[in-house]
């Protein structure tokens, strides 16, 4: 039986999503969580990764188990086995060639940065932060440089895996609200650190170092060492994974993320 699970967790304390020998990862912990209700060892695969530090609104899971258990207990029982920063919200079956990664159509992020003066101290680990004043006019231009497919090797970790660099991006926008701006993306799929080099790459915008075209610049030359540091992350969200309908699964909680 293939059971799919929809999981949300703050990463602050976990070496990121991914199986470890030491055993912190949030990967590590359900999969352990898992076994306790299984009785038996359970490997699971995601639909998206997340780094050290990252934090996920509504990941999806799947795995595969032969004793049959309520859906309940994937959830109830589950979360009593997990640390208090990872939580089951939902489980249910799914046909056997469902897969969390290779069944979704996008994935959603979100980054939420403080903007002001002072550091966060309450929100600390939970928000990235400049505190330089940012042009959000031009931030938004940019980000709409994004939009569409193209190669973002210029936004690539050295260390990304993936066989191709090209990926299609729907959404691009950045929104001020007080002193807190929510960048929102969504694509087909993810490079690695590729959110977090956008930030950065439009925070140099915002503060007035490149205009708004070097974005598109920057995504012509191909270039990672031209762009901006990789940015904080702190801020970062795994926002949501869409399906296809008939696969049945809950559609992702609305974002509500404020310090």
């Amino acid at each position: 039986m293939r059971i799919a699970l929809g999981l949300e967790y703050d990463g602050t304390a976990f070496s990121g999503w991914q199986s470890q020998s030491h055993g912190n990862t949030v990967q590590d912990v359900l999969e352990k969580a898992l076994g306790r209700i299984a009785e038996a060892p359970i490997r699971v695969a995601c639909a998206g990764r997340t780094d050290a530090g990252v934090h996920a609104l509504a990941q999806v899971v799947h795995f595969d188990v032969a004793v049959d258990r309520r859906d309940s207990a994937w959830v109830r029982g589950v979360n009593s086995h997990l640390p208090p920063q990872v939580a089951v919200r939902w489980a249910q079956p799914v046909a056997a060639d469902f897969h969390a990664r290779f069944s979704a159509l996008s994935r959603s992020y979100r980054y939420v940065l403080l903007n002001r003066p002072v550091r966060p101290a309450v929100q600390n680990g939970r928000v990235g932060w400049c505190h330089q004043p940012l042009d959000f006019s031009a931030m938004a231009a940019a980000a709409r440089l994004l939009l569409g497919e193209h190669d973002f090797t210029a936004f690539r970790a050295a260390e990304c895996q993936a066989k191709s660099p090209v990926r299609h991006c729907y959404r691009a926008d950045v929104t001020p609200e007080g002193d807190v701006v929510t960048f929102d993306f969504r694509a087909n799929a993810f490079l690695h650190h590729m959110v977090r080099n956008i930030v950065g790459a439009l925070v140099y915008v915002g503060k007035g170092k490149h205009p708004p075209q070097w974005i598109g610049e920057l995504l012509a030359g191909l270039d990672r060492s031209l762009a901006a540091p990789t940015f904080d992350p702190a801020g970062l969200y795994f926002a949501g994974v869409e399906y296809a309908p008939e696969w049945g699964l809950p559609a992702p909680p609305g974002i509500i993320i404020r310090p």
